[in-house]
């Protein structure tokens, strides 16, 4: 039987020609792509080696518990308040991540913080009236003006001083003595009824001069006389009106605070001050003299355990 050739199915072959094989392009895209990863490490490497502790610390933790950052938030990297998500707002902070907890804390510390400085701002501009109200009664009262040269206002870091100095001719005490002139206790009368407008404590001390008993300080010296003057003082500012509650501390300095250091026995050394103490110095003392009574106590109480009974 012959074979119909038109019958047969007509194959075409079609061979796929790669140009170039191993030769082509392709190597470069991967080559590319390598360079493009070491680049972006090298460039991580630089950025964590020029981030603060805070900063790493931070981008540590986020890494650790990204959820719990994202959730939490916090103040530094991973801060909730960002709009991106887990991304702070200032990467050049010296701290590192922190929970939500920590920054209500830290929020209720700058709150003291401002709550105290408002206080501590009241209660000067409270002080300035007063040196303003003394000041202008000085002024008023006919026998106080008088003696305006003896009478020094000033803030300190402590509160409202008032200090009472002598004059070479017209001194606070006599000579040697806690007994106060007659003009010296007008000056403590006026100023123990306007120290009740404040509620503030005060504390006196008395200074002399240099010029030592004969003596020395062996006997009753400018020490023993320092204190009894400033405890006169004490009894005149009560007598004038004022609340003996006032009264925090009365010492006697003698000659170891000078107000005129280049002359030690110049009579202004010779002086009355009295203090009307801001808050933070009132806390001091208290605090100093409670800490003075439990140490007394704590040493009564071990004397007590050594002495054998009888």
């Amino acid at each position: 039987m012959v074979e119909d050739i038109s019958q047969r199915p007509i194959v075409i072959k079609r061979i796929k020609k790669v140009a170039g094989g191993h030769h082509g392009g392709a190597w470069k895209i991967a080559y590319a792509d390598f360079v493009t990863a070491m680049m972006a490490f090298f460039l991580l490497m630089w950025l964590l080696g020029s981030a603060s502790q805070g900063d790493l610390e931070g981008i540590a933790e986020y890494f650790r518990t990204p959820l719990k950052v994202a959730f939490l938030g916090g103040s530094s990297v991973g801060d909730a308040t960002s709009v991106v998500k887990g991304g702070g707002t200032d990467l050049t902070r010296s701290s590192g991540q922190v929970k939500k907890g920590e920054t209500i804390v830290e929020k209720k510390v700058l709150d003291l913080k401002a709550a105290d400085a408002e206080r501590e701002r009241l209660e000067l501009q409270r002080l300035n009236q007063l040196k303003i109200k003394l000041a202008e009664a000085i002024d008023a009262n006919p026998l106080l003006r008088r003696f305006k040269k003896q009478l020094l206002l000033d803030i300190t870091t402590e509160g409202l001083r008032i200090q009472i100095v002598d004059e070479q001719n017209r001194p606070m005490f006599a000579s040697g003595r806690a007994e106060l002139q007659p003009y010296t206790k007008i000056i403590l009368h006026e100023i123990g009824k306007m120290l009740n407008d404040v509620p503030n404590r005060i504390s006196l001390s008395g200074h002399t001069d240099a010029t030592p008993f004969p003596t020395g300080d062996k006997g009753y010296s400018n020490w023993e006389l320092s204190a009894d003057r400033a405890n006169a003082s004490r009894r005149e500012l009560i007598s004038g009106g004022m609340d003996t509650n006032k009264v925090l501390r009365v010492v006697g300095l003698s000659s170891a605070v000078l107000f005129d250091k280049e002359n030690p026995f110049n009579p202004i050394n010779r002086r009355i001050s009295i203090i009307v103490m801001n808050e933070k110095t009132e806390n001091a003392i208290t605090q100093e003299n409670e800490a003075v009574h439990v140490n007394d106590q704590t040493n009564l109480d071990a004397s007590t355990l050594l002495t054998p009974a009888n």
